[in-house]
């Protein structure tokens, strides 16, 4: 009697024992109202009856390209006014080993908002053969910039390139706002951006891709611009930029549209990948964020992908706008307080796509519902700015993660810099994004499985309550908790990194 009942005892403990979930060993990195700042957590609370979220690697779905920020003259110009050691201070920030480390770049071609005047590489009217073709202007300021960066990062990132517009002469209005560029240019064009990635190549730059035309539907003629229907650019790319660029054995990316994700994406992905021979040229899609405050159009992202599945989807754009930014108040970043552009000057059909946001929310918001719907890079606009939200030439003034005060010599490392870092530092080039479970709603979640076999996980909390959620990974699990109005990065380390 005594064998039998200590066999049967045996039994029910290896079946408890093959039933019970092995600890999940994580590392959470957490970002909060409350003052963490990408803070190392390991205290979580412990729930009887926590939410579920359960992973499913199996489920694989887009590449990442990257995550990261632009090169502007306005970023560069302020870096240069600064004392070398802020300089140094934000670079790192960005790009070193134990920053954010950033993977994916913009920079602009010829002038922009967020540079100190209207320039182009090409002055001269009539030089058809861009013999006066020069990056002069880009010498003392951006190009050093751009330098120093890549000697910082040990990873490398990838730049894409934005021109706002071709210089006025090739344009049928003789301007740098609005217009059309005349079909008389449309090869001087092509040659324009050939001589672009050979001139930056000559300093040590490779330029991985561009995009079209920054903004092709217009700003109101505001600031540089240069219009385009999806016809149009569709017919440049495929009967001259994309021929141009594989005759003079360029390998650089071509994204179309650089716009909005509003219904317009649908009439611009359409005309871009309807026609083999045009489609064949276009290596994806960039799209920003100004729609909307709080929406990042799933449907239409869904459908930009389903019509150029393998095509890049990249979120080119993106920033606080029309505002002044806030110095030193991280509270306020944590506040529904931001406006953007629609708030004021929206037509009244799209007034409600605009109203007042927090800025922490909106960022995570959109980079975890850009991932998944396809998108598989997300690059913030300016990486530094004054406390003006400046330099800019038309004084368009906008909020960077890195505010600086070039006349003291302070920098402000503002809470949308540690947001973004969530992504960018931990979700390297070439993860994939993989499947999961979330019983919480209020819970926005997004994983990814890292090239070294890690597994990511970035959750977004805006209740004004913390959460305590199971994370699952097979039969490994464990409890955490993410507090009030925060967002945190889990990182599960690979079975090779943990044995």
């Amino acid at each position: 009697m005594f064998k039998k009942t200590s066999a049967l005892l045996m039994i029910v403990l290896m079946l408890i024992s093959c039933n019970k979930e092995e600890k999940l060993a994580v590392e959470v990195f957490e970002t909060a109202a409350s003052g963490h700042k990408l803070t190392p957590v390991t205290d979580f609370e412990e729930d009887a009856n926590p939410t579920e979220v359960r992973l499913n690697p199996e489920k694989r779905f887009q590449t990442i390209t990257g995550f990261g920020g632009s090169f502007t003259e306005a970023s560069a110009s302020l870096l240069n006014r600064l004392s070398p050691g802020n300089r140094k201070k934000i670079l790192n920030a960005y790009f070193g080993s134990g920053g954010a480390r950033y993977s994916l770049t913009r920079t602009h071609m010829n002038s922009c908002d967020f540079s100190l005047s209207n320039y182009s590489y090409a002055p001269v009217a009539g030089d058809l053969e861009l013999e006066h073709f020069s990056i002069d202007e880009d010498r003392d300021d951006l190009i050093p910039m751009i330098q120093e960066a890549m000697e910082i990062s040990e990873d490398g990132f990838k730049i894409l390139a934005s021109p706002w517009t071709a210089p006025p002469w090739m344009k049928d209005n003789d301007d740098w706002r609005g217009g059309k560029l005349l079909p008389e240019y449309y090869d001087t064009w092509a040659l324009f951006f050939s001589k672009y990635l050979e001139a930056y190549a000559e300093e040590g730059i490779p330029i991985w891709g561009f995009t079209v035309e920054n903004e092709p539907l217009g700003n109101d003629n505001n600031w540089e611009s240069m219009h385009f229907t999806p016809e149009e650019m569709t017919a440049f790319v495929k009967d001259h930029l994309g021929p141009k660029l594989r005759t003079d054995g360029h390998s650089a990316k071509i994204l179309g549209y650089d716009q909005n994700r509003g219904e317009e994406l649908k009439d611009w992905v359409n005309a871009m990948f309807t026609d083999p021979d045009a489609a064949k040229y276009f290596d994806g899609t960039a799209v920003h964020w100004y729609g909307s405050t709080y929406d990042w159009f799933p449907e239409n992202l869904q459908f930009a992908h389903e019509k150029a599945p393998g095509k890049h989807l990249i979120q080119s754009e993106a920033c606080v706008d029309a505002e002044v930014p806030k110095w030193q108040d991280d509270e306020w970043y944590w506040s529904k307080e931001a406006t953007d552009w629609g708030w004021d000057w929206a037509p009244e059909s799209d007034k409600h796509l605009h109203p007042k946001y927090v800025p922490v929310y909106r960022y995570a918001r959109d980079i975890i519902g850009c991932m998944n719907n396809w998108v598989d890079g997300w690059i913030d606009w300016n990486m530094v700015l004054d406390r003006q939200g400046g330099p800019n030439w038309f004084k368009n003034w906008c909020v960077a993660p890195v505010i600086v005060d070039p006349d003291q010599d302070e920098v402000y490392f503002t809470p949308l810099y540690h947001t973004l870092a969530h992504f960018s530092r931990y979700i390297r080039p070439g993860a994939v994004r993989i499947g999961f479970e979330n019983a919480d709603d209020s819970l926005m979640v997004t994983a990814v499985e890292n090239p070294d076999g890690s597994v990511v996980v970035v959750v977004l909390n805006q209740d004004a309550s913390p959460k305590n959620f199971r994370l699952t990974l097979s039969s490994r699990s464990t409890n955490i908790t993410i507090s009030p109005r925060a967002i945190q990065t889990v990182v599960i380390p690979s079975p090779n990194q943990t044995s």
